[in-house]
């Protein structure tokens, strides 16, 4: 059962993060968006997006929003509904790629997750664990999608770690 007002739910990849953050709200009162920043570009996420779909079943609404996060938590924060934001990692690619600010879009996201009048859970990966990147692109990425993680860390109540299925309250309550 969620506890927390906002929660930053990070792991590497395939590490059950976004299972345990649907977790984490099935059970929340109200209605439950799923804010999906992922596009389907290719066959390879074309069958993620499915098995994501699958696996939430009917009882979420889900708004596919690439770019303008801020803006669609804003929106859907203000009914005072449960959102479950999944994911960051693909939000920056997405903003980085439109060449969009991203230092200014991390405060508009910040403040949009202060804002809300209901409950959000954020989804992010943690790559900062790997080898370093070895083209200066990759490396921008890596250190743009920490700051990203930090100040999301600070922006919300609670912070979990997961690795292989298991979570690790890093801030706020138990989970």
């Amino acid at each position: 059962m969620l506890a927390e007002k906002s929660t930053l739910v990070f792991g590497g990849a395939a590490s059950g993060k976004s299972a345990y953050a649907e977790k984490l709200v099935r059970e929340a009162p109200g209605t439950l968006f799923y804010i999906a920043t992922a596009q389907a570009l290719d066959d390879e996420m074309c069958e993620k997006i499915a098995d994501h779909r699958r696996r939430r079943g009917d009882s979420w609404v889900t708004i596919e929003e690439p770019y303008d996060l801020p803006f669609s938590i804003r929106e859907y924060g203000a009914t005072g509904a449960v959102l479950l934001v999944d994911c960051l990692t693909l939000w920056l690619s997405n903003i980085m790629s439109a060449k969009r600010d991203v230092g200014n879009e991390t405060k508009a996201l910040t403040a949009a997750i202060s804002g809300i009048k209901g409950r959000i859970v954020l989804v992010s990966n943690e790559i900062g664990h790997g080898l370093v990147p070895m083209d200066g692109q990759s490396r921008q990425f890596r250190d743009l999608h920490g700051e990203l993680n930090q100040a999301v860390a600070a922006a919300v109540d609670q912070v979990i770690f997961v690795a292989a299925g298991l979570p690790i309250t890093l801030k706020g309550g138990p989970n």
